[in-house]
Order: structure tokens, then C-alpha cells, then sequence
């Protein structure tokens, strides 16, 4: 049996070799994530393997033998899930895996803004040991407000840490009631989380909903100190108000790990905003958890081909009609 993989940003596909290649599976590397090409590869193939690449409808439709699609991260925007599940085609993904290191990602971004390391930084390599600017925008962490929209895995796990520090903890989300947190952390709507936040940090999923969740009317409301993080997904905040909130001094800054593109232009407006600090993406990263995700990603893969139910099928309606007899 083939397993098509999309794309990869892992430094190699040993994890997956060793879960799959002695089960006789045989490995085809996509030279590239576009729709014709993914198409026309996936015609012979019993799983697919995706990180980023689009698996379209149109995919899906040409692939007569996929029995599952295996998503290398938390949330499966990228794949048609609709036709795979009209299909019988399990969904697999892996929603936990990468907790610890997105949320120190977050602290990252936190950490350096509000203590202004990358200023402080570039001006003494500039300008020489004495060239402090004291008017920078710096506060004590201790008593200041961070909100957290959304409150799955890692959505705790950033609010665990900033207890730690001595931080006030606001949480919006649709899905948590305020008996099932802490009892110092306060669950809120989220205009008023918007409203109170010196911080704010989104751990969204991405669908419909809450696709520019973040957008003019709430950066209205938001603290002109507020610095903004997003290590989620792109879309969530929508990027043209953002520029424009960052620029009119409606909020302070932001923290980008994410952006509306995959691929953002080189001369992104946000790219030369010294309120801006971005990272490509890697707030996912450590040589543990991508071997981690390798290696049960893969594993659903081998789990569905042989019959058995993954560890974290997302289309859980397809149950009872998959291709593939479980």
C-alpha cells in the first residue's frame, strides 16, 4: 500500500519509515503541495500524510483507494473534511502534542515585549552600551492582565503559567464554564476580556466562525497598551485592521507566529512595524514534539490500514461507513 505525503518541514522522515515501512507501506514524497499535483498522486494511494498542503475536494475525489488522512498538527483547516467523511475516509490529527511548546512560545513573545528585549538589544549592537531609551513601553508583570480566547490544551496551559507569574487571568471561550477553571481565573464574554487585557492571546480553532474573530470593532474596544499574540491560526485576526490598530496606536503591539497567509510577501507592511515582533511559524517546534507528531501521525495511518481505530479520529460521524474495515 502507498501513503502520500503532502509536504513535511521536519528535517527528515525517519519517525515515519519506522513506523510504516516495515508494515510493507511504501513512502511518496510530494514534489511539491500543489492542487494538480496532489491530485494526480493521490490517484493509487491508501493514506495520505499532510502538514500545510491543501487536500481538496478534488483530491479526495480522485483517490479511489484513501482510506484515512492523517493531519501532522492540531487543527485539519486544510483538509476537506466534509468529503472525506461523505466518502468514508477518516480524519486523524494529533491535538495535543506541541502544548508545552506553543505555550512557551506565547510567553516568548510576552516576555520579550514587555521587558523590550529585541529593542534593547538591536539599539546596544547599534549604538553602543550606553544608548538606553527609558521611555519604552515597560511594566511590571506582576498584577497585569492577560486573556486567553479560547481554553483547550494549550489555552491552560499558557494560563498556568502566567499564574506563576503573578498575572490576572481572564478566559473566553463558547464551550468553558466558569466551575470547570480555577477559581482564580475569571471566565468572561469577550468584549469585556478585550476590554480589561493588557495582554491578549488566541487559541481559537479556525472555521467559519472565527475567522477574523479579531478584526476593527474589537481592537476599538482594546487597551491602547494591549499587546496582541497569535500562535494559533493566521485568519483569526484579520490583518488589515491590525495594521491599521497598530499604526493609529489603538493597541500596542503584537506577536506573530501566524499570518492570514502561509506565505507572507517579503514586504508584508507588518514586517516593518517596530511594534511587530514575528516568528515563521515555529511555535510548534522542538526536536521532541516533532518526533512526537511524526511518529503518531503516522501511527494513525498504520492503525486505520490495519484495521484497528486511531488514537484521535477527528470525523467521528464517518464511524460505521469507513472504507477501510475497522
Amino acid at each position: 500500500m502507498k501513503i502520500l505525503i503532502t509536504d513535511y518541514v521536519f528535517p527528515n522522515l525517519d519517525p515515519e519509515k519506522k513506523v510504516l515501512e516495515p508494515m510493507g507501506f511504501e513512502l511518496v514524497i510530494a514534489p511539491d503541495g500543489s492542487e494538480q499535483t496532489l491530485t494526480e498522486l493521490a490517484r493509487d494511494v491508501d493514506g495520505i500524510l499532510t502538514c500545510f498542503a491543501k487536500v481538496t475536494d478534488k483530491v479526495i475525489d480522485n483517490a479511489a483507494n484513501l482510506k484515512v488522512i492523517a493531519r501532522y498538527g492540531v487543527g485539519v483547516d486544510n483538509i476537506a473534511v466534509n468529503k472525506a467523511t461523505e466518502l468514508g475516509i477518516a480524519v486523524t490529527y494529533v491535538p495535543d502534542y506541541c502544548v508545552d511548546e506553543v505555550a512557551d512560545h506565547v510567553f516568548s513573545f510576552l516576555l520579550a515585549w514587555n521587558r523590550q528585549v529585541i529593542n534593547f538589544d538591536y539599539n546596544t549592537k547599534m549604538k553602543g552600551w550606553g544608548s538606553v531609551d527609558l521611555n519604552l513601553p515597560m511594566n511590571r508583570l506582576r498584577g497585569s492582565t492577560i486573556g486567553v480566547i479560547g481554553f483547550g490544551r494549550i489555552g491552560r496551559n499558557v494560563a498556568e503559567k502566567a499564574k506563576v507569574f503573578g498575572m490576572q487571568v481572564l478566559v473566553a471561550d463558547p464551550f468553558v464554564m466558569h466551575d470547570s477553571v480555577n477559581e482564580d481565573i475569571d471566565v468572561v464574554p469577550i468584549k469585556e476580556l478585550l476590554e480589561k487585557s493588557d495582554f491578549v492571546t488566541i487559541h481559537s480553532p479556525l472555521n467559519n466562525e472565527t475567522k477574523g474573530m479579531i478584526s476593527i470593532n474589537e481592537f476599538r474596544i482594546m487597551k491602547k497598551n494591549c499587546f496582541i499574540i497569535n500562535c494559533a491560526r493566521g485568519p483569526l485576526i484579520d490583518e488589515a485592521s491590525l495594521i491599521s490598530a497598530l499604526e493609529s496606536g489603538e493597541i500596542a503591539g503584537a506577536g506573530l507566529d501566524v499570518m492570514e497567509s502561509d506565505h507572507p510577501e517579503n514586504n508584508n507592511q507588518l514586517f516593518k512595524m517596530n511594534n511587530v515582533i514575528v516568528s515563521p511559524h515555529v511555535a510548534f517546534y522542538s526536536p521532541e514534539s516533532t518526533v512526537e507528531l511524526q511518529s503518531r501521525a503516522a501511527g494513525s495511518i498504520s492503525d486505520v490500514l490495519s484495521g484497528k481505530m486511531p488514537e484521535n479520529l477527528y470525523n467521528k460521524e464517518v464511524v460505521g461507513k469507513m472504507r477501510a474495515k475497522i
